[in-house]
């Protein structure tokens, strides 16, 4: 069966440099055991990494045990709904890439927010 995203389609991977993942696939996947669910992948922010970190949430710091270089803005990863929700309660939710964020993600969000919330690339 396919997993698909919040628009209906199949799930396109979020991000392979750095690798995201709840199961580190590049995909924003889910199974019962991913208790944070996972499912938004968002283009990173200072402000939205500044404000991860003020809650706990280091995601700009190396961790070579875990094979992972850091966050910076610009990178894409895929985040638990209920943080980025968070982070939108408070006005710092990062964009959101629609076609890479698991369809479950709007038990939590609705699509029209999460929608309001895409990330539109500068025109070429």
């Amino acid at each position: 069966m396919t997993t698909l995203n919040v628009l209906g389609t199949p799930l396109k991977p979020c991000s392979y440099d750095p690798l995201t993942g709840y199961f580190r696939d590049g995909c924003c996947e889910t199974d019962p055991s991913d208790t944070g669910s996972h499912l938004v992948c968002a283009r990173m922010t200072q402000a939205f990494l500044d404000f991860s970190l003020e809650r706990g949430n280091d995601l700009v710091t190396p961790r070579p045990q875990w094979r992972f270089a850091g966050l910076k803005a610009g990178d894409r990863w895929c985040l638990c709904v209920n943080r980025w929700k968070e982070a939108l309660d408070a006005g710092l939710a990062p964009p959101v890439i629609l076609e890479c964020t698991h369809e479950n993600a709007t038990r939590v969000v609705s699509l029209e927010l999460l929608e309001l919330h895409a990330f539109k690339a500068a025109p070429h």
